[in-house]
């Protein structure tokens, strides 16, 4: 416990069993990964941007104790919002009580909910909208093509946005990324907002698809990074299920059975932050010794499962690692 604070004392002192205990287990993990010269990949699933997980994942990635990312499109923007229009953002701490005429209200009032936060249209949504369009444009009338997260790197870095700015700077996960460079890969992006607005300009002949780099451009991308990046072993750190997660743990079975590679190391940390079953069928669920089976981690990967709420468990987990 030499160096550690308050927060790491306490979860050492009282987290002894069950769910708690393996939280104690994952950190200590995380920890001795990159003591012994390993790298991690922390994937970001729901909407843990709109929860301002910048509040301390920036922190992690400017102390270098992230080195990949990978994050649903939603998360990837979420937090550029909170960043610029956090005072119009409306919490509804009974939101299980909303009506359906409540929720039509809403979204008259351009409040579109997540839980118990809604996010405004206007000043969120379209704040940005009409800067990343010029960015896109510029691109494609340049000829360049890029990554999702690469224009909206450079939407942070231009300064644009900093008129807006209603958060303390550091408090955004995307700014620390984009100052650091920090490779990412955002799957399925098309499904977010600024996605559908990409669509919606494609559609209306005022951008061409060939601007945006592709999923299996990422999937390309992410494969030579593991190559290059793996001589220590590379940790996978999961909060939550769905696509960021599923996208990035396949390209270590990609690249060994695929591609014939058979060098290639397994995934020698994982940990997820669940609250999927099991017994459902679903792959967020499934037990991490599941992912033997396909490729993905070895016999004796060290495997934790947290079965609990990603905005109470990863900040605690990240706080130890901080020594907080």
């Amino acid at each position: 416990m030499k160096g550690k604070g308050e927060i790491s004392k306490f979860i050492e002192k009282y987290f002894l069993h069950f769910n708690a205990a393996t939280l104690v287990d994952a950190a200590k993990g995380y920890e001795f990964q990159l003591a012994n010269g390993g790298k991690m990949l922390v994937s970001l699933a729901g909407a843990m941007s709109t929860a301002e997980f910048g509040k301390i994942f920036a922190e992690m990635i400017r102390q270098d104790k992230v080195h990949i990312i990978s994050c649903t499109g939603a998360n990837l923007e979420e937090d550029i919002m909170n960043l610029v229009a956090h005072s119009h953002y409306k919490r509804v701490p009974n939101y299980r009580d909303l009506t359906p005429q409540q929720e039509w209200e809403l979204l008259e009032k351009g409040l579109n909910r997540v839980t118990d936060t809604c996010i405004p249209e206007e000043e969120a949504f379209r704040r940005l909208q009409k800067h990343i369009f010029k960015i896109w444009k510029d691109a494609e009338e340049t000829g360049e093509r890029f990554f999702p997260h690469e224009f909206m790197y450079k939407l942070l870095l231009s300064g644009v946005l900093e008129e807006y700015y209603e958060i303390d700077i550091k408090d955004s996960w995307m700014y620390a990324a984009a100052k650091a460079n920090l490779p990412m890969v955002v799957p399925g992006w098309e499904d977010s907002t600024m996605g559908n607005i990409f669509a919606s300009y494609v559609m209306k002949g005022e951008l061409k698809t060939s601007t945006m780099k592709s999923g299996i451009e990422y999937m390309m991308f992410l494969a030579d990074w593991y190559t290059d990046s793996s001589e220590n072993g590379i940790g996978f750190f999961q909060i939550g299920g769905g696509i960021s997660g599923d996208f990035p743990i396949c390209v270590v079975p990609m690249l060994y059975q695929d591609l014939e590679r058979t060098e290639t190391p397994f995934w020698n940390y994982f940990c997820q932050i669940s609250d999927s079953t099991t017994s459902y069928g679903s792959y967020s669920g499934a037990v991490p010794n599941e992912k033997i089976t396909w490729g993905k981690l070895d016999i004796n990967t060290p495997k934790f499962v947290i079965e609990s709420d990603a905005t109470i468990v990863a900040p605690l987990i990240f706080g130890y690692l901080l020594n907080m």
